[in-house]
């Protein structure tokens, strides 16, 4: 698998794979705090997420860490130590961008979780649409025994993901979880062996984007957008989503494809 660096930030890496450098790994790259995040990793991560919605040639986005000790570990504690209440709030809003950047990548997204994602971490994991964790991962929100709650989009994203009660007794009792029952729990989707989690992950993002660009976009944005609404509603969204697909290029090359039997080559557009 074929793949090239663009090194333009010291805490977030982005990485392209494959054929057409389609696939973009986002790399967590403060392995001496076990990728705490600080003010400056926020502002990174917020840049190579508004960076990779830009672009129109990746398909999939894999989050990895560069340490196999931790995905990340959440909000650095010791920077936020010394803050004033001021700087916190000044604070927030690039949190906030951190976080919503990835829930908001409009392409498919996969987490890949080995060792340590706890608080922050386990909420940007949950921010993408799959999570692929080694059967040493240890996941949990914490932050009530901090003093604060899951802000990151904790309390929304797993009570969504795992249903009331489930996340309730995570968020309230601060626990932190193995690999194996978090699966159980449905709060990752795949368990695989240690140290392996990232190939599989890479392997899972190539199957995807040999799909149509605009058909993975379009099918994210209807699950997203119609998830919360009522049937009626979201069975329109899901219509305007279709519509987007329907006098696309990818649909007439993906009909010719089918009809010759050969390979798509998707325009993308």
């Amino acid at each position: 698998m074929s793949e090239s660096t663009t090194p333009t930030r010291t805490m977030v890496m982005i990485t392209r794979h494959g054929p057409g450098g389609h696939i973009a790994e986002l790399s967590l790259d403060r392995p001496e705090a076990m990728n705490a995040v600080s003010t400056q990793m926020a502002l990174e991560l917020s840049a190579a997420c508004a960076e990779l919605s830009a672009a129109p040639d990746v398909r999939v986005v894999v989050i990895t860490s560069t340490s196999p000790k931790a995905f990340c570990v959440g909000a650095d504690l010791k920077e936020r130590n010394s803050f004033t209440d001021a700087d916190l709030m000044e604070q927030r809003p690039v949190a906030r961008a951190a976080y919503g950047g990835v829930l908001n990548l409009p392409m498919p997204s996969i987490a890949v979780v080995e060792g340590y994602a706890l608080g922050g971490g386990l909420e940007i994991a949950l921010s993408c649409d799959l999570i692929i964790a080694g059967s040493a991962a240890v996941v949990g929100l914490p932050e009530v025994s901090v003093g604060v709650i899951p802000a990151g989009g904790g309390t929304q994203l797993l009570t969504r993901r795992i249903g009331w009660s489930r996340a309730a007794g995570m968020i309230f009792t601060a626990r932190r979880m193995p690999a194996s029952e978090a699966a159980a729990l449905g709060v990752v989707d795949e368990v695989l062996d240690a140290g392996t989690a990232r190939d599989r992950g890479l392997a899972l993002a190539a199957q995807i984007a040999a799909n149509s660009p605009v058909g993975l976009r379009q099918a994210k944005r209807a699950m997203r957008l119609g998830s919360d609404v009522d049937l009626a509603t979201g069975i329109e969204v899901e219509d305007g989503c279709w519509r987007a697909t329907a006098f696309s290029g990818d649909r007439a090359e993906g009909v010719a494809a089918f009809v010759e039997k050969r390979q798509a080559r998707w325009p993308g557009r």
